[in-house]
């Protein structure tokens, strides 16, 4: 970790907050199923109807406030914006742990989504204390930390869900308050009234970003490739626990081991094994591999019956993902150097549109393929959407593979 000492305390709180942001999806999909069926009943298929709803409003409030919430720390100051989301997201996981409705937890998931919407926060906190030089090293423990977050999610969501539904709501909540006593002792503020601005609405907007860097020779093609490959992917943690129970019978341990063994799969990837595919494939090659392999991974996925080989395929399937940082790095070389966090945010509200989208649809399509009334029993069916779309991206991708990527 490449900053002064004196910043380190609140270095590794600011990485907590995010590990805990990137928790609240993962955190309760292995217990949904049982907590759904427990407030409203019903099939396995219109519980995953439900998720599909809890999930995407988290993702919305998060798209819609992540911008908002980043211009009010750079009116108010980091540190109260930190805190109260913190606070704010302690007692939502309360609330959600009593919850006896749906629609009470429908609420709680929005107001969490508010309360999470804080990377922009963190991150503006990480480079107002870090030093020049540093800057890169320390955003790519952004990127690990919301891996680090998608891997302990949904393990503590399995392993506390064997106590109870409520029990993983709980522990959030614990973890939450520690943290937010360790940010009251150790934040301090680094907004000054040389660089606070005046709030305003119009760059507070999440669609302002597409108005300006959109135009860019070029890149749509690269932010379309990224936004259908982020909505495939995204079929694992939107069916994951209903597709496991439906096909395996998996109780909420299992779906959470599994989904653990997939996000460190996807840490190393990102995190290490990228390091080499790259300088050896290229970006453009590697965007390739990853496209073809993912295409044959959800085939897989969608036809397997053994639950120990679908063990063994979690984390395998996970060698796909070096599209996405192929992705951006092609992304990156085309804007120019004082436009890349405009970019950033702009790949962000992509994958967040993805995040909103895509439970929807792969929630809705495993609903209609395992209805008993129509006596359709496929619950690997959203694995083929995915596959349909790596082929599809390969079909953009493809014709226009040689063209180089300009500075």
């Amino acid at each position: 970790m490449s900053t002064p000492k004196s910043n380190r305390l609140p270095f590794v709180f600011i990485l907590i907050t995010l590990i805990i942001d990137a928790m609240g999806i993962g955190l309760i999909l292995p217990v949904l199923p049982d907590l759904i069926g427990e407030l409203e009943g019903g099939t396995l298929g219109q519980a995953a109807l439900w998720g599909g709803v809890l999930a995407t409003s988290y993702a919305v409030m998060q798209f819609l406030c992540g911008p908002t919430i980043g211009s009010l720390s750079d009116r108010f100051g980091r540190r109260p914006i930190l805190l109260v989301s913190l606070a704010v997201m302690a007692a939502d996981y309360v609330v959600m742990a009593f919850a006896g409705s749906i629609w009470l937890l429908l609420a709680a998931r929005i107001v969490g989504g508010i309360a999470a919407a804080t990377q922009s926060t963190a991150t503006a906190f990480i480079a107002d204390i870090s030093r020049p030089e540093d800057k890169s090293k320390n955003f790519g423990l952004v990127g690990a930390s919301f891996g680090i977050g998608f891997v302990v999610g949904p393990l503590i969501g399995g392993v506390l869900g064997e106590f109870g539904t409520r029990a993983p709501f709980y522990a959030a909540a614990v973890l939450a308050t520690f943290n937010l006593i360790l940010g009251w002792y150790v934040l301090p503020e680094t907004v000054t009234d040389k660089i606070r601005r005046p709030f305003d609405w119009r760059r507070a907007n999440p669609l302002g970003a597409f108005r300006h860097i959109g135009a860019l020779p070029g890149l749509k093609r690269y932010l379309a490739l990224f936004f259908l490959y982020e909505f495939a992917f995204f079929v694992y943690p939107a069916i994951w626990a209903y597709f496991t129970r439906a096909q395996f019978g998996w109780e909420p341990g299992m779906v959470g081991l599994s989904l653990g063994l997939f996000g460190i799969a996807i840490a190393f990837v990102q995190g290490v094994l990228i390091r080499v595919v790259i300088p050896r494939l290229g970006e453009t090659n590697a965007i390739l591999y990853g496209f073809v392999f993912n295409f044959f991974a959800f085939i897989a996925l969608g036809l397997v019956t053994s639950p120990t080989l679908a063990l063994i395929l979690t984390p395998m399937i996970a060698l796909g993902a070096v599209v996405t940082p192929a992705l951006q790095g092609c992304m990156s070389k085309i804007a120019g150097a004082d436009q890349q966090g405009e970019l950033q945010g702009l790949v962000s509200s992509f994958r967040s549109i993805a995040a909103i989208l895509s439970p929807l649809v792969m929630t809705q399509i495993f609903f209609f393929s395992t209805d008993p009334a129509r006596g359709i029993d496929m619950p690997g069916a959203p694995f083929f959407l995915s596959m349909c779309i790596m082929a599809l991206c390969l079909a953009i991708f493809l014709p226009r593979r040689a063209t180089p990527v300009t500075a």
